[in-house]
């Protein structure tokens, strides 16, 4: 046993290899020493023998072809808006336009878009206001274009993932096959979407991974570096693009914890050189995917400049900074008066603007009055008229008469501007937050009664101070219950127009719910002040930024006759969407996988479970593999696992989210499935042409069983391809479609 104990002493801890980077090494070496007891499996000497080197080359070439020609495919069709290319497209000509919104995503992929629209010719004016609105005379082609390559891009980038895994060509072949030809990524690939680029930067990233990961014998080589910093530049790019980009940093942290771990218990490894190794990864994959991630915000905040949509979602200092808000370089009076018109922004993060409107609140919710709600944009019913309580403030309006401030401790009426009703409260419950007392608008041209009086309160101050606009946070108590006015930051249903719920809670803790600071300020008799003094810092703009993303995301709800789903429905292929037409007459594409691809996956996550098992307790019993069955274990537990992974982290997280849900949420997760699919059969048919003698027979059936998966994946697209390349006539359930018979599943709808 001299050469175990000298291997021992050599590295200290054993350190498992990277997936597939010892089947060379294996083979020089032999198979391991047999050991009394142990059980031998047969010697698989008929092993199909390996593709020369050449081929690798011709066939990265062969399935990148395939793969643009597959996406860039009729790409001008059709010729109109299609699915969220009506949100996506118009945040690129906002881009273009140099107009702030907001959106619920990072904004790298929206930049990216309207830089491919740019750059191509695009001026920013085609509206995108609805699916099915005809481009006309609007350069499209450079969106759609720039999407499709990066969507091109993921088959060479799962194809050259699953070669350096498995070391294996057909894994590789099949993988990449998969993906040219499942309907499902060649649809998402063809449209201003942000998936296709979200994708990109997520199969960059694991494939930056694996390829440091076999460079792992030569630390801190060019290569090793190249790879490493690629790796951190990816993870910036999916994060940029959208918030589950997460995941793949997840995937990246997991395998970086175990690679550190194993260095560790490598004795021949100085502690200073373990140093060096962490140092390089913090730098790497922390800092400098930081400093990307930031780097794209400054960006994003001065391209957009101008006012747009998005103001009312940020804090009024936020909004001084953009050109055409009306709180850009203006000047307002200082202190708060009576008489004045003004506007009252609830401090919570997307907190809305105090807002009323003509509409009444439904029978059965609370008293039939007024609506009283939050609005996220800039709106006329967001204007309200300070009152004293106990007189009408008609005759401030006269120029000679003195102007009287409000000041903390003072009780007073809000008449809102536009339908003259009062601020009012009453001990009904609001319609959707219990225990707390609903808000209404009531009386008549401001004459209302005493549940209509506040008492303004600024936090941290003395009574008697005066109230200063944007920079007093002010705090509006109802005087008869003794509850304070907030903003629950709930959505209403469609009849309160999906606006944000107002309370009076009688829970007096203090919140950003709570509280309130006047924006817009009016009254022509007060000398005004600059609000240069209110510019906030980039960190700030960057938490504000995040905490109005995050509070979106999770309010997301479905629109009308939107088609929604279940992360059960996704491996199943159990509904598609509609991207374009739903009349016999009409030009329809529709998302959904290749079924026969998607089945494949779903198969196949089962049998690599079995086959994962049965390899681990393989060597846990101790029997005696030959070298090339111990190089296939270490791919199925090393490389698939890595995979099989990569699908847990990108799917189960679904699972447990409260936002609404879509079919091409589980895309990701696809990539990882499929490059599964490849690894698994591979090996699986490596496995059966090993116990077969005769080397003639070996080829056959492992070649044979490739190229019945291939034809099956080929055949299959052409059965389908009409999905993702448009649909014209008949649907599938009438007998003269020619897509009559392929609706398998009556959740179809094509």
């Amino acid at each position: 046993m001299r050469r175990a104990r000298t291997g021992a002493a050599r590295g200290g801890a054993p350190r498992m290899p990277a997936a597939g980077g010892g089947r060379a090494e294996a083979g020089q070496r032999g198979g391991p020493l047999r050991q009394r007891g142990s059980r031998r499996l047969p010697a698989g000497t008929a092993r199909p023998a390996a593709p020369p080197a050449a081929a690798r080359p011709a066939a990265l070439a062969l399935v990148t072809l395939l793969s643009f020609a597959s996406r860039f495919h009729r790409l001008p069709e059709p010729p109109h808006v299609c699915w969220d290319e009506t949100h996506f497209g118009k945040m690129g000509s906002y881009y273009i336009n140099r107009t702030f919104f907001f959106d619920v995503h990072p904004p790298l992929g929206k930049m990216l878009i309207g830089l491919a629209g740019y750059l191509s010719g695009y001026d920013g004016t085609f509206p995108f206001q609805k699916p099915g609105d005809r481009y006309e005379q609007h350069n499209y082609m450079g969106m759609r274009g720039f999407c499709a390559f990066l969507g091109s891009c993921l088959v060479p980038f799962a194809y050259l993932t699953v070669l350096e895994l498995s070391k294996s060509l057909p894994a590789a072949l099949l993988t990449a096959f998969i993906l040219i030809f499942d309907t499902g990524c060649i649809t998402l690939s063809q449209y201003i979407l942000l998936d296709p680029i979200l994708m990109f930067f997520l199969m960059g990233a694991v494939l930056s991974m694996v390829k440091c990961n076999s460079c792992a014998d030569r630390p801190f080589s060019a290569s090793w570096w190249f790879w490493l910093s690629l790796t951190g530049v990816n993870l910036a790019g999916a994060m940029g693009v959208k918030f589950v980009g997460l995941f793949v940093v997840i995937l990246v942290g997991l395998n970086t914890i175990y690679d550190l771990w194993g260095l560790l218990g490598n004795l021949s490894l100085s502690l200073v050189v373990f140093g060096k190794h962490l140092l390089a990864r913090v730098l790497c994959l922390i800092l400098l995917p930081l400093a990307l991630y930031m780097a794209m915000f400054a960006v994003h905040f001065a391209v957009l400049n101008k006012s747009g949509p998005g103001d009312g979602f940020f804090s009024s200092a936020f909004q001084s900074q953009l050109i055409g808000n009306n709180l850009h370089n203006v000047s307002v009076p200082e202190h708060l008066a009576y008489g004045s018109v003004v506007t009252i922004k609830n401090l919570r993060m997307a907190g809305g603007y105090l807002h009323s409107h003509w509409h009444l609140y439904p029978e059965g919710v609370g008293a039939r009055q007024q609506q009283v709600t939050a609005y996220l944009h800039k709106d006329l019913n967001n204007l309200w008229i300070i009152k004293k309580h106990d007189s009408d403030t008609a005759d401030l309006s006269d120029p000679s008469s003195p102007v009287e401030f409000v000041r903390h401790g003072d009780i007073i009426r809000l008449e809102h501007k536009e339908t003259s009703r009062n601020l009012h409260s009453h001990q009904h419950e609001a319609p959707l937050t219990r225990k707390h007392f609903q808000v209404t608008g009531y009386g008549i041209n401001g004459t209302g009664d005493s549940n209509d009086f506040w008492r303004i309160e600024v936090v941290g101050r003395k009574a008697g101070k005066l109230i200063k606009v944007l920079r007093s946070q002010v705090r509006l108590t109802h005087v008869s219950t003794g509850c304070i006015l907030g903003s629950s930051g709930k959505t209403l249903p469609k009849w309160g127009w999906e606006q944000v719920e107002v309370t009076c809670t009688p829970y007096l803790k203090e919140t950003p719910n709570s509280l309130w600071n006047f924006e817009d300020h009016i009254n022509p008799k007060l000398p005004n002040i600059s609000l240069d003094v209110l510019k906030p810092s980039f960190a700030e703009i960057l938490l504000e930024s995040h905490m109005v993303m995050i509070r979106g995301n999770s309010g997301l709800k479905p629109k009308d006759n939107e088609v929604t789903s279940k992360p059960w429905h996704w491996p199943i292929n159990y509904q598609g969407l509609r991207f374009s037409g739903v009349n016999e007459t009409d030009y329809r594409v529709y998302l959904l996988g290749n079924p026969v691809i998607w089945w494949l996956n779903l198969v196949t996550i089962g049998l690599y479970l079995l086959m994962a098992v049965s390899t681990a307790v393989t060597l846990k019993r101790g029997v005696q593999l030959t070298s090339e069955l111990k190089e296939l274990s270490r791919v199925v537990l090393r490389g698939g696992g890595q995979i099989m992974l990569g699908w847990l982290l990108h799917y189960l997280p679904f699972f447990m989210m409260g936002r609404v849900l879509y079919f091409h949420h589980y895309f990701p997760a696809m990539l990882f499935s499929s490059m599964l699919t490849g690894i698994t059969w591979d090996t699986l048919l490596q496995f059966c042409a090993g116990f077969l003698s005769p080397s003639t027979t070996a080829r056959k059936v492992y070649g044979g069983g490739f190229l019945a998966l291939i034809l099956l994946v080929m055949y299959s697209f052409y059965l389908f391809h009409p999905l993702s390349y448009g649909m014209i006539g008949p649907m599938a359930s009438d007998p003269s479609s020619p897509m009559a018979g392929l609706r398998w599943m009556d959740s179809w709808e094509f």
